[in-house]
């Protein structure tokens, strides 16, 4: 096993070691939280892509809600199974439906298009941008097609406080994050 895959398999575990202990209520205001800290930084955002979060990732569900409020254009992943990459597409979110191993994605008649901002889930993230995510690369390959065709979406990862390591150790196709999300902070990170 490599050092990232053991670091991958480790920062599951405490992640599922924190959700499990966490009482509806808590869970719930927490995820509030990560609300208050992202929304302020969302003021100029058209289109925010996010995600329907699978097990124990934290759920950006109140973000959607708010966005919703505010009538933002939501964006949804769906795995595209030939080049294993994601689209974006607009739909509600009581519109998705079972995808890609069983995730929540956007049906298949759900209008393409590229976000301004990306939300994406993680398994963790260091403190200069770093991500490691579920291990399948959907992020990683889509980010650089977007980013080599000339669009450079704002990426933020949104994580539980317990997710966020001193340091990864990036491989060279990796993409950094813009952003870093908690609960209890926000952190921007230079692409340089």
């Amino acid at each position: 096993m490599t050092d990232k895959a053991q670091l991958r398999a480790a920062l599951r575990a405490r992640r599922a070691a924190f959700v499990v202990q966490l009482d509806a209520a808590t869970a719930a205001r927490l995820r509030a939280q990560l609300a208050d800290v992202v929304m302020p930084q969302l003021t100029g955002a058209g289109s925010v892509a996010v995600y329907a979060a699978h097990g124990t990732e934290i759920d950006p569900a109140d973000i959607a809600a708010r966005l919703q409020q505010l009538g933002r254009r939501l964006l949804w992943p769906r795995v595209n199974n030939a080049t294993d990459t994601l689209s974006f597409h607009a739909c509600a979110p009581q519109a998705l439906v079972p995808g890609f191993r069983g995730l929540s994605e956007p049906p298949a008649d759900a209008p393409a298009a590229i976000p301004g901002v990306i939300l994406l889930p993680l398994v963790g993230a260091d403190l200069a941008g770093n991500r490691i995510g579920q291990g399948g690369g959907h992020y990683d390959r889509t980010l650089a097609a977007l980013r080599a065709s000339g669009h450079h979406p704002q990426t933020v990862g949104l994580a539980w406080e317990v997710q966020v390591v001193d340091a990864i150790a990036p491989d060279a196709w990796d993409q950094r994050l813009d952003a870093l999300a908690t609960p209890a902070r926000w952190m921007r990170f230079s692409r340089q």
